[in-house]
């Protein structure tokens, strides 16, 4: 019996040790199958710094804040471009998403002008015969006159002898020397109470004002001798003025007859006036590339005066379009690039081709479809670390032993000298476009984040010193410079007809588009 129990215990025995046997192996065996399969699928290229900086590592490390460097799959680098952010980092950088949607915009114009005498109601008293001032009613410039006020009193000895010729005529019966004296006194614009006047044996004449405003310009002297077609005064009604003003080229298609803009000046600091374009001149101006535009305003209580000068704002409602973010915009000052989120945490580069713009959005002709969703904020900062990986991407898309090779080591070197996007971006991007020097003065940062400079004459562009509006190819250039500053600045040909500043200089310091 005990020799029974020993073999039963024994087989019991075997048959335990067996099944767990078999279980140990077949676990031994699924990990080593994922452990191989892992390595396959999720290969690792090289490690890179979690801040994004240009530093890549082909073993882990950890950076100066003890974060652990972030691997770089063979899988996640076949996209070419692109960059995959974890949400913990996405949060640290302060991402923001926004759609690309349908609006309708309102854009501001802004420019500089003068105000002047309303052409059209100007008045010159210049007579058409010969005679002598005798006496001055009005004598100061700058005077006003009433419609039909004397003005001054004349004597013509021409004016004399046709009226005489008149009288004998009628008396003599002669109707056809009555009728051609007085054609004559009419081409001399005689009026039929003055020709009584002159009928009576008075050779003098009082020359009145034709229309209610102010003398502008007082030619005649007491006791001058004038001949016809000298002017004596020059008149004007100033119940309404023009203002002129120079718009830029690329501005011109927000501008339109009859539109209603607002008007500022000095003297009335807290008043806004308000005026129409009135006209929009045919021609562009070659050497400064603006269009003159003419507003009219009413000035019925005469407090706006010929020569002073005006800011004007002109707005526009243009038609519904595709925009996006001002700050979606990465300008490289050659071409607008966006960052849109391909996938939750991965966005990729996308040039684009912008339109009209206002101070929050622009218009994309190109290069987005609605509802796509572009990085609004830190787009810098993730635009650096794709340009990064493009970089590094290109050297590593052969094998991964060929990343680890001498030659990307050389890369790795030349990359680590890279310690701004900007720079990257330069690089990568084609050469800039040709700069012309400038110089001139910071009249105002506008609110749309474009600049206002008086500049001297640019002789490589042929240009004369004149008043204008820049944008700039990045809204902090012009931090720190106040208005009235005296600055020294670069400008280029972004695109056919606009100009912007890439770098300005006040005193020593230089602000360029990589600061």
């Amino acid at each position: 019996m005990n020799q029974t129990l020993k073999i039963i215990l024994l087989l019991l025995v075997i048959a335990l040790v067996g099944a767990g046997g078999f279980h140990f192996g077949k676990k031994q065996t699924a990990s080593e199958t994922t452990a191989k399969k892992v390595p396959s699928e999720q290969k690792i290229l090289y490690y890179r710094n979690p801040m994004g900086l240009p530093d890549t590592s082909p073993i882990p490390k950890k950076d100066s804040m003890g974060m652990d460097y972030v691997a770089v799959y063979e899988s996640e680098n076949a996209s070419s471009g692109s960059v995959a952010i974890t949400p913990d980092k996405l949060q640290m950088l302060g991402v923001r998403i926004e759609t690309v949607q349908r609006r309708t915009l309102t854009r501001s114009v802004r420019a500089t002008g003068s105000f002047e005498v309303d052409e059209s109601k100007q008045q010159w008293i210049s007579p058409r015969f010969e005679g002598w001032v005798q006496q001055l009613h009005v004598n100061t410039t700058g005077q006003a006159v009433k419609r039909g006020q004397p003005l001054l009193t004349i004597y013509s000895p021409e004016l004399e002898s046709a009226a005489r010729e008149v009288q004998l005529a009628h008396e003599s019966g002669l109707a056809e020397m009555e009728a051609s004296a007085r054609n004559r006194l009419d081409n001399w614009q005689i009026a039929p109470e003055d020709l009584a006047h002159l009928e009576h044996g008075m050779a003098h004449l009082v020359l009145r004002s034709p229309i209610e405003g102010v003398v502008i310009e007082k030619l005649a002297v007491a006791g001058s001798r004038f001949a016809p077609g000298d002017v004596l005064f020059k008149l004007a009604d100033l119940s309404s003025l023009w203002l002129q003003i120079d718009v830029s080229e690329q501005d011109q298609g927000a501008l339109h007859i009859g539109q209603e803009v607002e008007i500022k000046v000095d003297a009335y600091a807290q008043e806004n006036f308000s005026g129409k374009v009135s006209f929009i001149a045919p021609v562009v101006s070659e050497k400064t590339r603006t269009v003159r535009v003419r507003l009219e305003l009413p000035n019925k209580d005469s407090r706006l005066r010929p020569g002073m000068y005006a800011n004007v704002i002109i707005t526009d409602v243009m038609k519904p379009a595709l925009t996006i973010p001002l700050s979606a915009v990465i300008d490289s000052g050659t071409r607008q690039v966006v960052l849109v989120q391909v996938t939750e945490g991965r966005f990729q580069p996308r040039s684009v081709q912008l339109g009209a713009r206002n101070e929050q959005y622009v218009v994309v002709l190109e290069g987005l479809n609605e509802n796509e969703s572009v990085v609004t904020s830190a787009n810098f900062l993730i635009d650096a670390e794709s340009n990064l990986k493009a970089a590094l991407g290109g050297l590593a898309n052969i094998t991964a032993e060929t990343a680890h090779s001498n030659e990307v080591k050389k890369e790795k070197i030349s990359i680590a000298k890279i310690t701004t996007h900007k720079q990257i971006a330069k690089q990568l991007s084609k050469p800039e476009a040709e700069g012309h020097q400038a110089q001139g003065t910071l009249n105002a940062i506008n609110a749309d984040g474009t600049v206002n400079i008086s500049h001297e004459p640019i002789k490589s562009l042929g240009w004369p010193g004149m008043t204008m509006n820049f944008a700039l190819t990045n809204t902090k250039l012009a931090d720190g410079i106040q208005a009235g500053s005296t600055v020294n600045f670069e400008l280029f040909e972004r695109k056919q007809g606009e100009w912007v500043i890439r770098k300005i200089q006040v005193a020593s310091h230089l602000h360029n588009e990589g600061n």
